[in-house]
């Protein structure tokens, strides 16, 4: 083979590899891991036999390149116990193993185990602050130097994160398993605000100026529809699904051709996804005909009242405040506040809306959240109180990252320096 034949090859075959870690990686892990009982030894034999394959598919991808995985991994994970291990039970355990992997001849065979893997990535044994990234590098394959870009954290913090919590699997004895009827709505929602977390992160850089976040909001949307396809009757996880199609829907919008930030008011519909804008008005419908409203849903349907003005309409701030009403009730989140009081604005004016605002006394961490601060500076504007509203401009500006966005805001406090300057 010369040496352009084999650069093809070794080309095809990465590819293939890719399409497969895409696809199937979190099934293996979930599969190997769930049978070993050791999810950092499942990984570490899944990552051997992707080293095999780029070393051995050059000279032909074989027919059925999951099930070819599943065996080289199986492999490696049994020498690897074999030399941490001696025993007659420990034997008899790995045999086991084996014999149940050497069952898994076809695609068929491979139960799909990421569902459980998920929510064994979200047991509240483990810390909270690690679900999210736990989930995206057991489930999708991504390393700790990425997710640690996408978190704003050192690669090295981390892994070291990431170890613990797999230790924290291994020697608790967390079963890789999708949780009995009873228990699933309070384990679910641990599932759901992870993939939610991630979203959260990858969406706050719009610009894709940090390379390590760009691709964040993709990735959490693949949890989501594999939740939601897995899960098709809990309307909470199409209600999250729904959620984050409608955002990613307005991903283009989000800037004009300058680069500058567009807020959504301002957004120009026909730069919006309509037919990602559709599947999650279906997916809303559907999540709602099962009868249990819960807080996705609530933010789902937020959204599609702002997906209206593609048919021309304006906004009803009448239905936007109904739902902020009901998500305050079920979430007393301060964040919802913020909104709501924008909602309040448009119907009731700005210096009802500034009586709504959180009280900044009350929780301390509003004084560090920018959008706060753009909040109250908006509507102390529209209330005529200019001097005011500078004052917390200058301070959002000075908690904001996005140099879009701050152009935005000293934009917004140049404009109060030539309007009403009055106490209101």
């Amino acid at each position: 083979m010369d040496d352009a034949c084999q650069l093809d090859a070794k080309a095809t075959a990465r590819r293939a590899t890719e399409l497969v870690a895409r696809r199937s990686y979190g099934k293996l892990v979930a599969f190997l891991a769930a049978r070993s009982r050791d999810l950092a030894a499942a990984e570490d034999a899944l990552a051997d036999a992707f080293a095999a394959a780029l070393a051995e598919w050059p000279r032909g991808c074989p027919a059925n390149p999951e099930a070819w995985l599943l065996t080289v991994a199986r492999r490696k994970l049994i020498d690897g116990a074999r030399r941490q291990r001696s025993g007659e039970a420990a034997l008899e355990h790995w045999q086991w193993i084996a014999d149940e992997v050497d069952a898994a001849d076809d695609d068929a065979a491979i139960p799909d185990q990421r569902l459980a893997l998920m929510f064994a990535c979200t047991h509240p044994a483990i810390d909270a602050g690690v679900h999210a990234p736990l989930m995206l590098q057991t489930v999708l394959g991504l390393d700790a130097k990425r997710i640690a870009s996408a978190f704003l954290t050192s690669p090295a913090a981390m892994s070291k994160r990431l170890v613990r919590a797999k230790d924290k699997i291994r020697q608790a004895g967390i079963p890789l398993r999708v949780p009995e009827r009873e228990e699933l709505g309070t384990r679910l929602s641990g599932v759901l605000e992870a993939i939610y977390a991630a979203f959260t992160d990858g969406w706050s850089d719009p610009g894709g100026a940090d390379t390590g976040r760009s691709d964040l909001t993709e990735e959490a949307l693949f949890l989501a529809r594999l939740a939601a396809g897995l899960l098709p009757r809990e309307p909470e996880a199409l209600g999250l699904l729904a959620c984050l199609l409608h955002a990613h829907a307005r991903r283009c919008a989000r800037r004009n051709v300058d680069g500058d930030y567009v807020p959504l008011t301002e957004q120009d519909t026909a730069r919006w996804d309509a037919a990602m804008i559709d599947e999650a008005e279906a997916l809303l419908r559907r999540a709602c005909r099962q009868g249990r409203i819960g807080r996705y849903q609530l933010e789902a349907a937020l959204q599609s009242v702002h997906a209206e003005r593609r048919c021309g309409a304006g906004v009803n701030w009448t239905a936007a405040l109904q739902l902020y009403d009901a998500l305050a009730t079920l979430t007393d989140s301060p964040v919802v506040a913020i909104n709501r009081a924008l909602a309040i604005a448009e119907l009731r004016g700005a210096e009802a809306a500034l009586a709504e605002l959180p009280d900044l006394a009350a929780d301390a961490r509003l004084g560090e959240y920018q959008p706060y601060w753009a909040t109250r500076a908006d509507l102390l504007a529209r209330a005529g109180r200019a001097h005011e509203a500078q004052a917390a401009y200058a301070i959002a500006i000075g908690l904001e990252s996005d140099e879009a966005v701050r152009r935005f805001l000293r934009g917004r406090q140049d404009a109060c320096a030539h309007g009403p300057t009055g106490g209101g």
